[in-house]
């Protein structure tokens, strides 16, 4: 699963809460560099860890994939 630029900017202003505790930190770290510079270039960037990190890490995020594939 691949996240959107749309959908990272509905991770980074929303609330959502996931039962994977290393994708709530990342997105703490995001939402912290997505305040400081909203800009398209940050969201690019952010989007660009978050999909490394679910390719790196789908085994395990199986339950908060049905939260991401519903932005």
């Amino acid at each position: 699963m691949k996240v959107t630029s749309q959908q990272t900017e509905k991770l980074l202003r929303g609330n959502h809460a996931f039962s994977q505790l290393g994708f709530s930190m990342l997105l703490t770290r995001l939402k912290s560099r997505y305040a400081k510079d909203p800009s398209p270039d940050t969201v690019q960037g952010c989007t660009a860890e978050i999909n490394t990190f679910l390719v790196k890490f789908h085994a395990i995020m199986g339950p908060d994939f049905a939260i991401i594939a519903s932005l």
